[in-house]
């Protein structure tokens, strides 16, 4: 997700795309401990989604 992106969304999108996101991540947390995963880089990817929807919410609380 590309930060041009999240910044065109509104706070209560953003705050559903990081709860998804971390939905997501858990799984794959889930499946990584039991061994089935097979693309870890997926999980660097989400957390850095997270970093950057929590940078666009921050950046919206600061210019209202």
């Amino acid at each position: 997700m590309k930060g041009k992106e999240l910044r065109e969304l509104t706070k209560e999108e953003l705050s559903k795309k990081k709860k998804d996101i971390k939905e997501e991540l858990f799984n794959l947390r889930f499946q990584h401990s039991s061994g089935q995963l097979e693309n870890t880089a997926r999980m660097k990817l989400l957390k850095k989604d997270v970093a950057r929807i929590e940078t666009a919410v921050r950046q919206k609380e600061l210019n209202a």
